[in-house]
């Protein structure tokens, strides 16, 4: 039997992640801030030797190919040192090979290959890609043009080829923004602090009248999208929108800005995919890129696009450009054309719980061996408990679904004030997520087929809403988690008998993680996290865990 052949896919930028794809399996994806705590960490000289291969056995392996991509920050200018690094410490199967491509085309491959469809347009939007001198791919630059950033890109593809259609380009030039991604970075970034608010500012804006600013639409040209000066001169007007940073302005505004933005962002990314779909003519479409996380828009490309079918990724953003380079390898390198069905996103390492017991015993932990674990979680649940659950590899993208989650009833809307105040130490407007079993899903929810990552914001049923009033956003939506017992047997299980138990196939379902933490990666992360914060019970099979001062 011939050796399995292997890619590592390194992402070098913001959202930094690696992958480890063979050519009969994945082995393993996972992003940084997963292994360091730090939330979007970004790519560093010595992640290989200091992280990966000391938290990642799969990284261990002899590697047949490198594929790394960058964006348009400071680390595309440590090529040298990055490719040293993995020179020294990498065990190569043959001669050394390791190329680099441009981000947008991470993103296809991310997207593409992972959709099953034999053709699709490919739609990728994000705040900036790479320059247009380090395209690896073949789309005319104009010379003027080789030192702008790529801010979306439209491809046709099908198996055995991928072409550019379009692209806008961006000069750099914070005083005149162009493109879709960067329109919604000013947009967050002028109500919230710091980078990485955009689901923040997306749950916001129902709150708010999007005509109360008199704001006009963003332009469209094809491909391209441009911002109106209206719109730049209210990015400049911080101080009015400052309730969050410094408490200078009023929620009311920042609502009312965020409805308009939110309004004008859903609007253009429709006409986009209208222009998309002309020129192409395909009935697929598949959509990454940062703003792809943005499931109130996606919904509207679910059901109002004249696309036929929609693929999104389960990690659409910058860290799902791992996986796409190690795809891209494996196709265009080593000209391996396996299948990449995506049916679930557990693509982590597979945890050690070597020391589990010892490690409760000397934190004084109170923790059982349960021999039905499942219909305790259910009594807990069903009793108004908050529920940490850890099983298996952890999932790749940046949405829990059911290995590293915070379960609750979504019958009892107290759950939604109390997880948001106590357990993530958020805004109280954030929403929380409901996870359905997938064939009572077109029960609750206007819904027509799986939505098993996630990425969709999608109607409560109105007859519904007061049921489940912890899970139904202000505005009658929720982002949505359809579970299968194919992919997921034990979450499948749980809801089944939280249906028996209750009547309702739904449960509440946020990612486990505390304020300003990433995800929860290990069974120890787990442990202090629920240790931490106002869980009430933690679930990690077969243990059933609580704290010692539990009344």
């Amino acid at each position: 039997m011939f050796e399995e052949q292997v890619v590592l896919g390194i992402n070098r930028t913001v959202d930094a992640s690696m992958c480890v794809l063979g050519s009969r399996s994945l082995l393993c994806s996972i992003q940084k801030e997963r292994l360091t705590g730090r939330k979007h960490d970004g790519g560093a000289v010595g992640d290989v030797r200091d992280l990966y291969l000391k938290r990642i056995p799969e990284m261990r392996s002899k590697i047949d190919l490198v594929v790394e991509c960058y964006a348009s920050d400071i680390q595309a200018n440590r090529l040298e040192q990055y490719h040293a690094e993995l020179l020294e410490q990498l065990s190569f199967r043959d001669t050394p090979r390791i190329v680099q491509i441009s981000h947008h085309l991470a993103h296809l491959y991310s997207a593409f290959f992972l959709s099953q469809f034999n053709e699709a347009a490919v739609m990728i939007i994000d705040y900036q890609g790479s320059y247009a001198k380090d395209f690896s791919e073949s789309w005319q630059v104009p010379n003027a043009a080789l030192d702008w950033l790529e801010v979306s890109s439209f491809y046709k593809a099908d198996l055995t080829n991928t072409s550019c259609i379009g692209k806008q380009l961006w000069d750099g030039d914070r005083s005149r923004p162009v493109g879709l991604g960067t329109f919604y970075n000013y947009l967050t970034t002028t109500v919230f602090p710091g980078m990485g608010n955009e689901g923040k500012m997306m749950g916001l804006a129902p709150y708010g009248n999007p005509d109360a600013m008199g704001l006009p639409p963003l332009l469209i040209e094809g491909e391209k999208v441009f911002i109106p000066d209206k719109w730049l001169n209210t990015f400049n007007a911080r101080d009015r929108f400052g309730h969050f940073k410094n408490k200078s302005g009023s929620f009311e505004e920042c609502a009312d800005l965020a409805a308009a933005g939110q309004r004008s962002f859903e609007d253009a990314l429709l006409k986009l995919a209208d222009w998309f779909h002309e020129q192409t003519g395909c009935p697929n479409l598949c959509f990454a890129g940062g703003t792809a996380l943005n499931c109130v828009a996606n919904g509207r490309l679910l059901r109002e696009s004249k696309f036929k079918n929609v693929f999104i990724p389960p990690s659409p953003h910058d860290g799902g450009t791992a996986l796409g380079c190690s795809i891209y390898g494996l196709r265009q390198g080593l000209g391996v054309h396996r299948d990449l069905a995506w049916v679930n996103d557990f693509t982590g390492s597979e945890p050690s719980f070597s020391g589990l017991e010892a490690f409760l015993k000397d934190k004084e932990f109170e923790f059982k061996n349960s021999p039905d674990i499942i219909a305790e979680m259910i009594e807990l649940l069903a009793d108004g408990k908050v529920v940490g659950l850890f099983q298996g590899k952890s999932e790749l993208g940046p949405r829990a679904l059911g290995h590293r989650s915070i379960l609750a009833d979504p019958r009892r809307l107290g759950l939604k004030a109390r997880i948001n105040e106590h357990v993530k130490g958020r805004e109280w407007f954030r929403p929380l997520a409901p996870a359905v079993l997938e064939h009572k899903a077109a029960e609750y929810f206007v819904i027509d087929r799986p939505v098993p990552f996630m990425q969709y914001a999608v109607d409560v049923r109105p007859e519904y809403q007061s049921l489940l009033p912890a899970i139904t956003h202000v505005d009658g939506t929720a982002r949505l988690q359809t579970v299968n017992i194919r992919d997921d047997a034990f979450f499948f299980s749980l809801l089944s008998a939280f249906e028996s138990r209750t009547g309702v196939g739904v449960l509440l379902n946020t990612s486990f993680n505390g304020k300003n933490e990433p995800i929860v990666e290990t069974p120890r992360e787990a442990i202090e996290c629920f240790a931490a914060t106002d869980i009430d019970a933690l679930s990690i099979p077969p243990f059933l865990i609580f704290k010692p001062d539990r009344g």
